[in-house]
């Protein structure tokens, strides 16, 4: 719940296939980044691989590969076959590399090199097939697509590939009975009903599309594009009424998709809505994006990636195709690729709004947190209870110190929060809570993390950080230390949590039997936290141990700790600490008692 991102929509196909996956050679996701600041390998120029050997060009191409850079490593391995140019490895990966960057016009001719010596190559055969099918050569792309074939997903994409290519030369009739005629695992039905109703729609036989779309959403009434399909086919040839209910029932199941949105205010209007695709090349590419965005999701992001890429070939503004794309780089932490194809959306797209929430948040992760804010806050000028995109901008702020401007971002949300689901609506107030206590507004720190604990009771992260704060002040030390303790109850191999109970034993000065043993066992589930190896050298000091204080502050210091924290550490690697007397914390915590203000 406490995540800093929230989930962002939901935009695969289905949430099926646990089959296995079939794969293509190498590693072959791609980042190109566009800016100097950024830390990965930026894409040759010229005069780069005009000073390289084959060899030096071979090395740097398997590099950019370990490093995920396609760009790159397509840009070498050319360079590196046309020194070497009947080295069919070469030959191969410069194929693969270029269809992962998203190059389909080289990777074409590269392909039909591929086959002129491997005639079997299925993904060079997909691609000179996708090709063709792009460029309305359907006898050709038919034949192509159907010597890709090798396995259950394969086999379903070249057929759903297949008739529609068929569709393009004007046979509907045989495409839907391509499509019809494969057999195959029991998920195989969901996307030939699908596949079949958007040709018989195209070709003018509504009532027959009907019977599949019906047919496809009683299969499964969670899959997002079967649900457009069916409804928009409803508003056509039935009413706008059966077409609300439709997007309606989805909307109970995931609520405000953006692209059901629209689709309940186009019904709601009255308005007949056109089909999902309007061509032989649009609907190719939904079976492309169908499967590749699935994938993505299966652990087949090298297979998916193959076929988004082609998928946009057909269709380059397919706004979920691009999503699912900066996704899959998502995935596999290459946010600069994820950054260039959102900003590919159509800003007329219903989803442009989710691709800028997310394209801000892998902007701040490349350190380009103003231009980040920039966007979300000219989300937020739009909608004044998005509430996405201010949690993403209150995130951001957090994330990076700006303690009083996220405290004033939460509170524009807590102010537009929808009344009811409790736990939900903690999270602002907990979030809220720490940017005041960390800006030193502690009394409206301590009253939101309490509402945040009213209506989340017993949430680990609440507890931790109320109950150490409260600890650490040296007040309501009982309270304090039984929270933490549930905290950890819940959380036992969260380190940092384990880390605030030995710290809490630490404060009132428990430093043999707890704290030492507590901090200990923090630094085993997180050995590489500044703070915690800073709080372990604090209670080794404090027990004698200061050899092993030193060795763990050191250790802290190297871990790169916050700034301000740095010299105090300095400080005590040179001096030890002072003697623990009246002015310890314990003490400090009982003269707080005396005072009235704790325990």
């Amino acid at each position: 719940m406490f995540s800093n991102r929230f989930n962002r929509w939901t935009v695969a196909a289905i949430a099926l296939m646990g089959t296995a996956i079939a794969t293509v050679p190498g590693s072959v996701l791609a980042q190109t980044p566009d800016h100097p600041e950024n830390t990965a390998a930026q894409f040759p120029t010229r005069n780069d691989l005009k000073s390289l050997t084959g060899a030096g060009s071979y090395l740097a191409a398997r590099h950019a590969s370990v490093e995920r850079d396609a760009a790159s490593a397509a840009a070498f391995y050319r360079s590196a076959l046309r020194t070497d140019p009947k080295n069919n490895e070469l030959l191969d990966r410069a194929f693969i590399s270029s269809v992962a960057d998203g190059d389909i016009d080289e990777a074409v001719k590269l392909a039909e090199r591929v086959l002129t010596i491997d005639k079997t190559n299925r993904v060079a055969r997909l691609v000179v097939g996708v090709h063709d099918l792009k460029v309305k050569k359907y006898a050709a792309a038919q034949t192509n697509i159907n010597q890709s074939i090798r396995g259950p997903i394969t086999d379903l994409v070249a057929t759903l590939l297949s008739g529609w290519a068929a569709y393009g030369a004007g046979d509907a009739k045989g495409g839907v009975a391509t499509i019809d005629k494969l057999a195959g695992p029991e998920w195989y039905p969901l996307f030939k009903d699908l596949h079949a109703g958007m040709i018989l729609e195209l070709s003018g036989k509504e009532k027959d599309a009907g019977t599949r779309f019906e047919r496809a959403y009683k299969l499964d009434d969670s899959m997002l594009r079967v649900t457009e399909a069916y409804a928009r086919w409803l508003s056509r040839n039935k009413d706008s009424a059966a077409a609300t209910t439709v997007y309606q029932a989805f909307d109970k199941k995931l609520a405000r998709h953006p692209l059901i949105q629209e689709g309940l205010r186009e019904t709601k209007a009255g308005k007949k809505m056109p089909p999902l695709v309007d061509s032989a090349q649009a609907g190719a590419a939904e079976a492309l994006y169908g499967i590749g965005a699935t994938l993505t999701r299966r652990g087949g992001e090298d297979l998916a990636l193959v076929y988004l890429q082609l998928s946009l070939y057909l269709q380059p503004t397919h706004p979920l195709a691009l999503l699912s794309l900066a996704d899959l780089y998502e995935s596999v932490k290459r946010p600069q690729m994820a950054i260039k194809v959102y900003e590919r959306v159509p800003s007329t797209s219903p989803l442009k709004r989710n691709a800028q929430i997310q394209l801000a948040i892998d902007l701040d992760s490349a350190d380009r947190t103003d231009e980040a804010i920039k966007i979300l806050k000219g989300v937020t000028s739009e909608d004044a209870k998005d509430l996405e995109a201010i949690m993403a901008l209150g995130n951001i702020e957090r994330g990076r110190k700006r303690f009083g401007d996220c405290g004033a971002t939460y509170s524009q949300g807590v102010d537009v929060l929808p009344p009811g689901n409790d736990k939900a609506n903690s999270v602002w107030y907990y979030y809220r809570g720490i940017c005041e206590e960390r800006s030193k507004q502690w009394a409206k720190a301590e009253a939101d993390m309490k509402k945040a604990l009213e209506l989340q009771p017993d949430q680990p992260h609440v507890l931790n950080y109320l109950g150490y704060s409260w600890i650490d002040q040296g007040v309501n030390l009982d309270e304090g230390m039984k929270m933490i303790k549930r905290a950890v109850e819940q959380r036992p191999d969260d380190g940092y949590i384990v880390d605030s109970l030995g710290w809490a034993y630490y404060r009132i000065g428990n430093y043999e039997e707890e704290a030492v043993k507590n901090l200990e066992r923090a630094i085993d589930l997180k050995p590489e936290d500044p703070t915690i190896n800073d709080h372990l050298g604090d209670a080794y000091w404090r027990v004698g141990r200061t050899l092993e204080a030193k060795f763990q502050w050191s250790h802290a210091r190297d871990l790169k700790p916050e700034p301000e924290e740095l010299p105090k550490i300095e400080a005590k690697i040179a001096n030890g600490l002072a003697d623990d007397n009246s002015n310890s914390s314990a003490a400090q915590a009982e003269k707080r008692k005396d005072d009235g203000k704790g325990g």
